[in-house]
């Protein structure tokens, strides 16, 4: 595998923003020693099962995967007792179990659940959606009882960063609520409202010292900011435009982490419009990225020419890109047959280019994208309608989406480009051949070649508009210590980002 640590000290970008001294402020609980604490996220889970999706990236605070990911972004073991070790052919991988942990109900943890759970997870029947990213798996055994073996189809070079998947007790696999061995265990969920974590007791590694996380779940940005303000919560993820207005405030810290966020416009091959590849193409070179990180952003992130994350250094190809060139986008659209028709939107072959752009409710970052994306193509005479959806909307037609792992490429480009299965139906030949090179190599540079190579492809015919990977900025109390900074994931929820070690915090 290749060392990741390399990456962290140019890419992480963090900023500790109006950190500021003196006695600590009231918790948003109420409770003075600091014992509890109340967050607040924009998503809520589906689901609380790891088979389910849930926590995908590991610190699933309920669950522990057989190992998990440290702030500098390398792997360290977790319910192994050591790292993952590969046959030498790369087509198996053996892991030993810790010894003397229980799950929260009491019961051993053994070989045995890591067989039930991946073995769920394998289960056409059980339709995991976790499954895609494990195609590779084809079995899992118990060598004795404390020792476990994958099997692959083929060498997979970051299969141990797919190990975070939180381990269910076999007692509990078919189970609505599975039983983990996490820092903390559910109290209650009251969907669409809050969920209140109890720290366990019998926790392994230690039980945690904050003993009640409340999470509230606000999908709009702006009340999020203003609960905040109120003092109701003691941190939350909030776009820089609101969360810069917290930094003068005294017990208030606001940081600032980079991310694999790729925010793109999914341009649909089954929309006679967006569906043109010329269309696509000019749309790329239309977009002004600087002015949006500058704009939008409020300068809070990076430009994004293509879905590759640029804090995967090692694997981005640098001459991949689009310039922000008006004139050549028109010419473009001009040889192909984009005519300039009614109120100045072009025509071709019967088909207005014209199209409604979705973006996430209550998503101010989102909206903000969509909508300057809207205005760089109406300079193209291309008419885009912005409106605001629910997330299962949003996988209909044109929408603004985001995407990206701080870990790998493969596990989200793969799912997410590759013929057949791709966001939007896109399909190329050259990119497929990549990117199965980039998933079956185990050669890191040739698996950074691939990778390199997809780019200059993608770029000839774009399947989407890439924007920007914005920051992500959290505010919170400054009531605690343990807090670390790491290279989010797309998404902010209250498993990875700035709450990812929230069972080592302290109060002060």
């Amino acid at each position: 595998m290749p060392n990741k640590s390399r990456l962290v000290a140019p890419l992480l970008a963090v900023a500790l923003v109006g950190a500021c001294t003196g006695d600590p402020t009231p918790t948003a609980s109420g409770n003075p020693d600091g014992s509890s604490l109340v967050l607040a996220v924009a998503e809520e889970p589906a689901d609380l099962n790891p088979l389910a999706g849930y926590a995908e990236h590991g610190a699933a605070k309920l669950f522990d995967g057989l190992v998990e990911h440290q702030a500098n972004l390398e792997l360290r073991p977790a319910l192994a007792a050591d790292l993952p070790d590969p046959a030498p052919d790369g087509r198996s991988w053996t892991v030993r179990l810790r010894a003397g942990v229980t799950f929260s109900d009491g019961s051993p943890f053994e070989a045995a659940d890591v067989v039930a759970t991946y073995r769920a997870l394998l289960d056409p029947a059980r339709q995991s959606p976790v499954r895609q990213r494990f195609s590779m798996l084809t079995d899992i055994t118990a060598v004795d009882p404390a020792t476990v073996r994958f099997d692959l189809s083929a060498p997979y070079a970051p299969f141990p960063d797919l190990l975070v998947l939180g381990i269910v007790s076999s007692e509990s696999v078919a189970k609505p609520a599975p039983v983990g061995t996490g820092p903390y265990r559910l109290d209650s969920w009251q969907r669409g409202v809050r969920m209140v974590l109890e720290a366990n007791p019998t926790y392994f590694d230690g039980p945690p010292a904050i003993k009640k996380v409340t999470v509230e779940f606000i999908p709009d940005d702006t009340i999020r900011a203003d609960r905040m303000r109120e003092g109701k919560l003691d941190g939350a993820a909030l776009p820089y435009a609101l969360a810069a207005k917290f930094e003068d405030t005294d017990g208030i810290r606001v940081v600032v982490h980079s991310a694999a966020d790729v925010r793109a416009v999914v341009l649909p091959a089954g929309n006679p419009v967006t569906a043109d590849p010329d269309l696509r193409l000019a749309l790329n070179y239309a977009v002004n990225r600087e002015a949006i990180v500058a704009g939008p952003l409020a300068g809070k992130g990076r430009v994004a020419h293509t879905p590759m994350p640029e804090v995967l250094a090692e694997f981005v190809e640098p001459d991949a890109g689009f310039d922000h060139d008006l004139t050549k986008a028109l010419d473009m659209l001009a040889a192909s047959g984009w005519t300039p028709g009614e109120a100045g939107v072009r025509t071709k072959g019967g088909n207005q280019a014209a199209f409604t752009l979705r973006h996430q409710t209550g998503d101010s970052v989102d909206k903000a994208l969509a909508e300057a994306f809207a205005t760089d193509a109406r300079a193209l005479g291309v008419q885009v309608t912005v409106e605001a959806a629910d997330t299962a909307a949003l996988a209909s037609g044109p929408a603004v989406v985001g995407f990206g792992d701080p870990f790998d490429p493969d596990p989200d480009l793969y799912p997410l480009l590759h013929s057949g299965a791709a966001l939007g139906g896109y399909a190329d030949a050259t990119v497929d051949t990549a990117l199965a090179t980039g998933r079956t190599a185990t050669d890191p540079a040739e698996r950074a070649i691939a990778y390199r190579k997809f780019q200059r492809a993608w770029v000839t015919a774009p399947g989407m508009v890439a924007l920007v990977a914005p920051n992500h900025t959290y505010v919170m109390r400054d009531s605690w210590d343990g807090y670390e900074p790491v290279v989010d994931a797309a998404g902010t929820d209250l498993t990875w980002g700035a709450w990812w070690n929230l069972q080592d915090w302290t109060p002060r």
